[in-house]
């Protein structure tokens, strides 16, 4: 499936391969006298709503899910081959479940067809089987959707408001959510590239930084922003009149619910639709706070869910490597890498100190080395991790932003040289998984080398045993001859 013209379509869309450091925003005046935006490729600094950045100090690294959500749209290569099964609970579960091996069986517009082909789609992808005659059937049905980057639903919910949009209607339609003005680009992006032979439908961003003037009534069908602007646009300003809304959708739910205030900006726009209003709402996790906000803003959905994967490390080899310091795990670091062949390793670390550190000791050896942090730019990132899957650098040193969604083929060896651990010093076994998972992929073995070097680190590696029900073997630096042959 990853092969096929689909993924390669995702890896232009859902991905969004370029670097949206380079968007230009411009300020082009629509018939209406109001401001319309589009992208082009010029540098610019950033405008409007963001979300607040990595906050990690040095003691401790919190993932920015806004930034890490963007990071997995630029680095994405493939559509993901999910081996998850897809759950469907409808609102009526006596109607018939419909799915589509076709884009043909959608009775889509010529024009959106058109679209669909341009952009170099062959067939819906495995969760848009089962989604889209949902998000296209009429009357609309509501529905929650559990579906990671790289899935295609971006497309798909676009393709819904294409298709539900009447162009003869000079005003908005449409309402799309998204947590970040950066992640609204790249929806937006796929809108207009899908939309491009069907003109006569309209697209408007509502990020702050696009202003209008007081009194205006928007002629765009499609208005796509953030939750505080969009709030703005349909109450105060009054630019939207909220009961003409056909469709309503919340994309990315898990990262806006960890954004300050756009959980109850978000339930604030809700409220204001009228009853018939088809509401959409697509999160990659389905936590409990997310379940929860989710049953607020769409009322008697259809919900489409991934079933959990088995947790599996059957084919990485793991190992221990006992140490007093910093200073010895360096050294055993040091044994390991003058001992085997290594591909490519990738070296996780808890702060941001530590990996800068160990990057610049690593660099003295001669050692080409990437690092990889969560002060860096989402734009800096993505082009750090172009290089290492490139081969320009052999080792990646990291913290937990890269714990996620990186698949390297030449990946041989995963070395945690800090083990992972929760904000209250429990071993972190979901981020161990991940981690070491960058390892034994596309059919391969894998190698995971874990540094230990106190009698603390010694009972999370233990815990983590416990919990995987897992041996890991301790692990003789000057003798290396058994790793050597999984390594190479």
């Amino acid at each position: 499936m990853a092969s096929d013209s689909w993924a390669q379509a995702v890896d232009e869309q859902e991905a969004a391969a370029e670097s949206i450091g380079h968007l230009q925003i411009k300020d082009t005046r629509g018939e209406n006298g109001t401001s319309v935006l589009s992208a082009d490729s010029a540098k610019t600094t950033e405008v409007g709503e963001k979300s607040s950045g990595d906050k990690a100090t040095d003691e401790e690294e919190n993932d920015d899910k806004a930034a890490q959500s963007l990071l997995n749209k630029l680095i994405r290569s493939n559509l993901v081959n999910n081996t998850n099964q897809v759950e469907v609970l409808q609102k009526d579960p006596n109607s018939p479940l419909y799915s589509v091996k076709s884009f043909e069986e959608l009775h889509l517009k010529k024009q959106l067809l058109q679209g669909v082909y341009g952009m170099g789609f062959n067939r819906p992808s495995k969760i848009q089987e089962t989604a889209l005659p949902m998000l296209l059937a009429e009357p609309p049905q509501n529905l929650i959707a559990q579906s990671q980057s790289g899935t295609g639903k971006t497309a798909a919910f676009v393709l819904a408001m294409l298709s539900h949009v009447n162009p003869d209607h000079k005003y908005p339609q449409c309402l799309c959510l998204s947590p970040t003005y950066e992640l609204a680009l790249q929806t937006g992006k796929v809108i207009e590239q899908m939309g491009k032979n069907y003109p006569e439908v309209k697209l408007v961003y509502a990020i702050r930084g696009n202003r209008l003037q007081r009194g205006v009534k928007l002629q765009e069908q499609i208005v796509i922003g953030t939750p505080g602007t969009m709030l703005d646009w349909c109450g105060k300003l009054r630019f939207i009149d909220p009961e003409k809304i056909r469709v309503f959708v919340l994309d990315e739910a898990d990262v806006m619910i960890a954004t300050q205030g756009h959980k109850d900006q978000s339930i604030r726009i809700q409220r204001m639709l009228p009853k018939d209003c088809q509401m959409l709402l697509f999160s990659a996790t389905f936590e409990e706070t997310v379940w929860d906000f989710a049953k607020r803003i769409v009322p008697g959905p259809n919900i489409i869910k991934l079933k959990r994967e088995e947790e599996t490390l059957d084919t990485i080899k793991q190992y221990y490597v006992l140490c007093n310091s910093k200073e010895e795990k360096f050294e055993a670091l040091c044994n390991i890498y003058g001992a085997i062949t290594i591909a490519q390793a990738m070296i996780f670390c808890h702060t941001r100190k530590t990996a800068g550190w160990l990057a610049g000791e690593l660099s003295k050896e001669k050692h080409q080395v990437a690092l990889l942090s969560g002060e860096m730019q989402v734009e800096q990132r993505a082009a750090v991790i172009e290089r290492f899957r490139d081969g320009k650098e052999k080792v990646l040193v990291t913290t937990n932003v890269c714990a996620r969604g990186i698949d390297v083929e030449q990946v041989s060896v995963v070395i945690n040289f800090d083990l992972p651990v929760d904000q209250e010093g429990n071993p972190d076994n979901e981020t161990y998984l991940h981690r070491i998972g960058r390892t034994g992929r596309f059919g391969k073995r894998g190698l995971a080398i874990n540094m230990v070097d106190s009698r603390m680190s010694m009972n999370i590696l233990n815990r983590i045993q416990e919990h995987f029900k897992k041996n890991i073997e301790k692990l003789d630096t000057h003798d290396l001859d058994e790793i050597e042959k999984i390594a190479s």
